[in-house]
């Protein structure tokens, strides 16, 4: 019981020092070290490698469906996958057959924590692969014909009836050879309580969260990556705030605002992080960190401190943490987790979106995706053509 009481002082002492660190200044750099070791995490990848219907696919993000977002959860629960780019069609022998076909966004629902096929249920998989379409499709005012939408991060929101958010990216194709698509506006989707695909009844709305670019710096949006740190969401040291990240620019600085789960439709009452205070101005938002990816997380951890995770540079080669103090930092230098070997295997393949997914993680572990593509990807694809789906890596922390 003394030792036990000892450990209980010892850690409020040290969740007090690290709460207090975004006040007072300069901090021990020691704050943003963090041990841990790193381990493929065969059985997640296995789950997408697929020889018929699903079988490619990125912008993977995983929302719990109760939105209880914490890590040691048991396996009554059930996970929306979401995906953006997505592959269909049939793979025989190594070799994709004719008749494939590739649809901007999908969705699965997982049954319960464990990945096995018998669980996972891709919805569309089992159609016809010429009647598959795209689930969401730009509809909103500002929507213009030939857009469609990329996927970004999404959470129940428990004070709203228990809407399902998810954020769209509204993309346009500009006819560039590699990477030939851009970002022209953001917006939101809400899917009612209840609804499943293909969520006939879901609303989707432009919002003001899509930053043009300018002389100065780079376009940037919302959306990359969603902190719950609310109560009802399981987060460690709940402040009832919704922390959303964005990226902005060629050097991937990462963004944020935040607002109260009641308000979130309510744009007015948004605040963006200028580097020392919130602002109702988001010509006023400040990075709080730069060289991460467009898609990303940010996880409480027990001890009051919190873990970003990224891949490094964008589409760099590794996958990157951050140790921070708050939300919004400050965050530490950025520590390699994973050289991904995908990229050993061909010029042409890159790697990208690196983030965690904590109800789906152990207690004192991450379960982290990245995405795997080619910029010769029709060539590639018709090669090698499980190439483009996530892998996945476990951090157990010390």
């Amino acid at each position: 019981m003394k030792n036990l009481l000892l450990l209980s002082l010892l850690f409020c002492a040290v969740h007090q020092c690290f709460s207090q660190a975004t006040l007072s200044g300069p901090v021990d750099s020691s704050v943003f070290e963090i041990d841990f070791q790193v381990e493929p995490a065969d059985d997640w990848t296995s789950l997408f490698k697929r020889n018929e219907g699903w079988f490619g696919g990125d912008g993977i993000y995983t929302i719990p469906m109760d939105g209880i977002d914490s890590s040691g959860r048991q396996t009554d629960i059930k996970t929306l996958f979401i995906f953006s780019d997505t592959m269909f069609g049939e793979i025989d022998d190594g070799k994709l057959q004719s008749g494939s076909k590739m649809v901007n966004n999908s969705v699965a629902i997982l049954n319960g924590k464990q990945p096995t096929n018998q669980s996972m249920q891709f919805y569309g998989d089992d159609g016809a692969i010429e009647e598959l379409s795209t689930l969401f499709i730009p509809q909103t005012p500002q929507s213009k014909k030939g857009e469609y939408y990329w996927l970004g991060d999404g959470f129940v929101n428990h004070a709203l009836d228990n809407t399902t958010y998810i954020f769209g990216y509204r993309i346009r194709n500009t006819g560039a050879k590699v990477f030939g698509f851009e970002e022209v506006g953001n917006t939101l989707i809400a899917i009612p309580e209840g609804s499943k695909p293909p969520f006939a009844d879901y609303r989707q709305f432009d919002t003001p969260l899509f930053i043009q670019k300018d002389d100065k710096q780079g376009s940037g949006s919302f959306g990359a990556g969603i902190l719950v740190n609310t109560e009802q969401a399981g987060a460690t040291d709940s402040d009832g705030f919704i922390y959303v990240y964005g990226l902005r620019g060629s050097n991937k600085e990462v963004l944020v605002a935040r607002t109260r789960p009641e308000d979130f439709e309510d744009f007015s009452s948004w605040r963006y992080w200028d580097g020392s205070q919130w602002t109702s101005d988001i010509g006023e938002v400040e990075s709080i960190v730069d060289r991460a990816s467009n898609e990303l997380s940010v996880t409480p951890m027990p001890d009051g401190r919190y873990v970003m995770i990224f891949q490094m540079d964008g589409i760099g080669s590794s996958v990157g943490l951050r140790i921070g103090l708050s939300p919004v930092g400050p965050f530490g230098p950025i520590q390699e987790v994973w050289k991904c070997p995908e990229v050993q295997v061909s010029k042409d393949y890159y790697v990208y979106n690196a983030k965690a997914h904590p109800h789906l993680s152990e207690k004192g572990e991450l379960l982290i995706s990245y995405n795997v593509n080619s910029f010769d990807f029709i060539n590639d694809l018709n090669e090698n053509p499980q190439l483009y789906r996530p892998r996945f890596i476990r951090i157990k922390f010390d």
